[in-house]
Parts: structure tokens; sequence; C-alpha cells
């Protein structure tokens, strides 16, 4: 089946929305490097257009009505966002559905290790990377650490200027014979995905009789930065990422390049097609979630019971709420889960 290129019924005016959705676009991306953060972005554009949070509007005990608009964020890693329409919803929601993870590598519960007089943080992949494209490539360091006192501190290094980054080493091509020699996909294996953090040794007195100085030099940055210590690694979710910015591709800067696109570019444009929509007469909804890259499991994926909870509540608010009523809800439901598709 032959297809038109879409360009070709875009004029100026058409253009120019083009170019400031995918400027916006961008900009989400940046902001937006883990699922955490794609809530925080998400969270504070959509209150900015009249959506509230549901367990605000639990405690007031609000009526909800056609036109109101409400969301519901679960354990900061996933959201749900409704604008009630005029039928009531026993008649079927219209729901838009994506997902905000994106593959990248997560550190171990004990990662920091030192080796060869290189402190090194050993990662897990998550999601289907490629490997081999990891070696020699900027990385950033996000997440949260849950310190031994209960205070939780949020990560970020390398995505300012001037801030530090981190890599994983790959091979000169003239000593990489063997490595040539291997199948695309072993280029780097798992094991050797180690992030380089450090190479200076901590010195002071008796300074001979620390076996890993360099990383605990490393320890003592991070501390220095963020008051962690190494046994705060095991309540910590830091992932690491490339620290490129979004840019323009092309010199008619037809493309977006950027990490996170899958399957960020369906969750931001969702969201925004919410935010476009009038009032219709099935209720929208829009439920961006964590974990597709790993099928969907855990308590933050779309295997958990957050959305119905989030549906079951609101259907209480609007007067309309039995556990038959929520069935017949969902049962009458259509939905668009969409995923990177092809240009």
């Amino acid at each position: 089946m032959e297809r038109k290129n879409a360009w070709k019924g875009y004029d100026e005016a058409k253009s120019a929305k083009v170019d400031a959705l995918a400027k916006d676009y961008m900009d989400f991306l940046d902001n937006g490097k883990t699922e955490r953060e794609c809530v925080d972005t998400i969270v504070n554009q959509i209150e900015a257009a009249g959506y509230r949070e549901l367990p605000e509007l639990m405690k007031e005990g609000k009526k909800l009505s056609a036109g109101d608009k409400v969301y519901a964020v679960w354990m900061n890693k996933a959201v749900v966002m409704f604008q009630i329409g005029t039928k009531p919803m026993t008649e079927g929601l219209n729901i838009l559905g994506a997902h905000i993870d994106s593959p990248r590598l997560d550190l171990k519960p004990n990662p920091l290790f030192e080796q060869a007089d290189i402190a090194y943080l050993k990662p897990h992949y998550y999601g289907g990377i490629r490997k081999y494209q990891w070696g020699a490539t900027p990385l950033a360091m996000h997440g949260v650490v849950g310190k031994k006192n209960g205070e939780m501190v949020e990560i970020s290094i390398g995505e300012k200027e001037g801030e530090p980054q981190f890599c994983i080493t790959d091979l000169l091509p003239h000593l990489a014979s063997e490595q040539n020699g291997r199948k695309l996909g072993e280029g780097l294996k798992g094991e050797e995905l180690n992030i380089i953090v450090g190479s200076i040794p901590f010195m002071g007195e008796d300074d001979e009789k620390i076996k890993t100085p360099v990383k605990l030099m490393a320890m003592k940055l991070l501390n220095e930065m963020y008051g962690i210590t190494e046994k705060d690694f095991t309540r910590a979710e830091i992932e690491m990422v490339p620290a490129y910015k979004a840019v323009d591709v092309g010199l008619d800067r037809s493309l977006v390049g950027a990490y996170g696109q899958d399957d960020r570019v369906c969750a931001y444009t969702s969201m925004q097609a919410m935010l476009d929509s009038d009032v219709t007469d099935r209720t929208m909804c829009c439920i961006l979630v964590d974990k597709e890259e790993i099928g969907s499991v855990g308590a933050t994926g779309m295997q958990s019971h957050f959305f119905e909870n989030a549906v079951a509540e609101v259907m209480n608010l609007t007067g309309e709420y039995s556990e038959l009523h929520v069935r017949r809800c969902l049962a009458h439901s259509c939905m668009l889960s969409s995923d990177v598709s092809s240009a």
C-alpha cells in the first residue's frame, strides 16, 4: 500500500505547529530521562492545564461532572488522566495508553568496586538494549536513594554544563582482534558493561593500609555531594542513561534525535492530545505506565491494579460506583495502546 509523504500535506502554518510541538517534545525528553522524572514533568504540565489530583478530590468528597479533569499518580512511576464526559462512565472510556520507561542500565544493589586502579559501577541492563552501543557513550546518573534515616535523596549527575559524566570503556580497533571476531550482539557482553566513576586514590594518613583507595575516593565524593554511604546503594534506584540532549537531525531539521523515544514519543503525544481535547460524550483517559520494557510486571506496570483502582475511585466521585459498574465501564471501553511506530 502506497502512502503519501505527510510533509507534502503541510503548509507553512501547519509546519510552524509541528515545529512548536517538536520543541516542546524535545524539552520533555530532556527533562524526563527516567520514569520518575517523566511523571514529575507530566504532573507539572497537566496541573497547569487544570487537572486536579484524585486523592485531594476524594478528601473533599467533590462530585465530578462533565468537563472535570482529574489525575492520579502511583508510586511516582505511573500516572493516569481522566476528563469526564457527558455520558455515564458505564458506557465506557476512550483510553490512550503508552509507557514511560525506556531501556537503560540500572545499578546493582552493591555496584561500586575497584579493579586495576579504576573505580567502577556494576550495572544490569533493563529492557531491550543493544549492548555494543553503550561503549564509549557519555552517561549521566539519575535516581533516588533512601538513606538510613528515611530521607529520600534525588541524584542527577552529568546533565548540566560542567558536570562530570561517566562511560563504559571499549577497545581501540588495533587491540580488538578477538572482540572483532564476536557476533554483533556480543561486541560488548553484559558482564563488560562496567561504568568508570574515578581513577584518583584516596590519600591521607595510613593510606597504604586502604585496600581500595580509588573506590573509597569515589564514595567520598558521592558522600560530599549527597550525604550517602555505600550501604545506601541497597536502598537506591539509580539509572545510567545517555547524557545527550535532544537535537534536530538533518539539514532540514525534520527528525528528532534523543534518548528515550521508546516510548516517550507516544506518552508525550497522548498527554498532549488530552490537553488539546474539548469535552466529549465518553470520558477520556490517558494512562502512562512503567515496566513495559520488562513485561509490564510489578506494582507500577499494567499488571498491577492501579488503573482499575483509579477508575473505581473516579466512578465513585461521579456517583456511579459499584463493582458491576466498574466491570461494565471496562468492558465497554476502547483503547489505543501506542508504542514506537514507523514515521
